[in-house]
């Protein structure tokens, strides 16, 4: 004849103590507190399996799960039982199934694309997305289902960052989402990007181009400050090259020692925006000071290496040094900015040095084509592009040292 088990009252397991050995306080049907010398008060129930061997389930610890809770659990599982169940392998089949889940979460799901996206792009884009995903993104909906994800919560994240009447993070965040879930698509965790269907919802962003200077006088009087500038070397060299070389900043922030060839005064990189090779012709002031550079940074794979941070000096200076620097010269965002290098580049070029159009966008990487449509490669006009890139810089010397000369198309220099 069983035992009849007087069941616990919630004053008793509250003041369970512990003792030398762990020891149980049975509730009745197979559920019991067991009590460890440590003084963990554990939930468990034990029960017969359907092969007819003795089985037990964990149910938490108290004071998390109290005894009602337990009871709760423990009447799961005798329904289970009694519908020929092995509560068992009910629960194990739970935990498997949450464990898929938070493997196919959004949060997930973008963490694994963004790992490969990180194969193909600059470190700072992908800093870029993983920020955006923290702040704006997995506090919504990073813990939900990835195939659970419509419409209408992408919309709910985006529609938030806009009114914050920040459009270009919006439009990041876009990318950003829309990139992953074609991702989940193709690797069978999701059935559709539902981003593209937005696009008409969204606020339009207005595009504004980045501030220049393009007048000689003022182009001299920058360059001139830049030369006054006293901040960290590897930012004193950036803002020195940059007028010379106008690349997009963060190319010019990334570069890297292995790319320089010192000897073909060449610099050849991946162009981040298109993806294609890209070739920068060095005028002899560039090697100048990127040879002062490199017993500074040359132990580093980065030209300019992040030294304000400790442990920084593998990554490259932030994209936004350069911005930082001019602002700290007393250079407003209206005047100039990093970016303006390109467009001041090409308007001196074109309207005041008289440089051929193709040469100079070939050279701002831009898509040139030829008079019969076909796209110029890499190299061509290499030996003109050197030509230009060392008139360049002599003209941008006279307009630091206050000189109005223009210097001959068949410079020596």
């Amino acid at each position: 004849m069983a035992r009849l088990v007087k069941p616990l009252t919630a004053t008793q397991v509250q003041n369970a103590k512990p003792r030398e050995k762990p020891y149980k306080l049975f509730d009745g049907g197979g559920l019991f507190l067991q009590v460890t010398p440590a003084g963990g008060k554990h939930w468990k129930l034990k029960y017969r399996r359907n092969d007819g061997k003795e089985g037990m389930l964990s149910f938490g610890s108290f004071p998390d799960v109290t005894l009602e809770q337990a009871r709760k659990k423990r009447d799961e599982a005798r329904a289970q039982k009694a519908a020929g169940l092995d509560p068992g392998l009910v629960k194990l089949t739970e935990k498997l199934e949450m464990q898929k889940q938070a493997r196919n979460t959004f949060e997930a799901i973008a963490a694994e694309w963004l790992e490969i996206h990180a194969t193909k792009v600059l470190p700072e884009t992908v800093r870029i997305y993983e920020r955006a995903f923290r702040t704006y993104v997995f506090p919504l909906i990073g813990k939900t289902p990835i195939k659970d994800l419509k419409a209408p919560a992408f919309l709910d994240v985006l529609r938030r960052i806009e009114a914050l009447d920040r459009l270009c993070v919006r439009n990041h965040v876009f990318s950003a989402c829309s990139q992953t879930m074609r991702f989940a698509v193709a690797t069978g965790k999701a059935e559709y990007d539902p981003l593209p269907s937005l696009r008409s919802t969204l606020k339009r962003h207005k595009k504004k181009h980045f501030a220049a200077l393009t007048e000689p006088e003022e182009v001299g009087r920058l360059l001139r400050l830049i030369w006054m500038y006293r901040g960290t070397y590897t930012i004193q060299a950036a803002l020195k090259i940059a007028p010379y070389v106008f690349t997009r900043p963060g190319e010019l922030h990334s570069a890297r020692w292995a790319d320089i060839d010192f000897a073909a005064c060449e610099w050849r990189y991946t162009v981040s925006k298109t993806n294609t090779q890209h070739i920068v012709p060095l005028a002899p002031q560039v090697i100048t000071i990127l040879k002062e550079l490199y017993p500074l940074t040359g132990h580093t794979p980065f030209v300019f290496p992040n030294l304000v941070q400790r442990n920084s000096v593998n990554r490259p200076i932030s994209k936004n040094s350069l911005l930082y620097a001019m602002r700290a010269m007393g250079v407003s965002h209206t005047e100039m900015t990093p970016h303006g290098f390109r467009a001041m580049a090409r308007t001196l070029l074109d309207e005041v040095l008289g440089e051929r159009y193709d040469l100079i966008e070939h050279q701002l990487a831009h898509r040139v084509r030829d008079p019969n449509g076909r796209a110029y490669n890499r190299t061509q006009h290499l030996p003109e592009r050197h030509r230009m890139m060392k008139r360049w810089a002599v003209y941008l010397d006279n307009l630091r040292e206050g000189k109005d000369e223009i210097p001959p198309f068949d410079i020596d220099a």
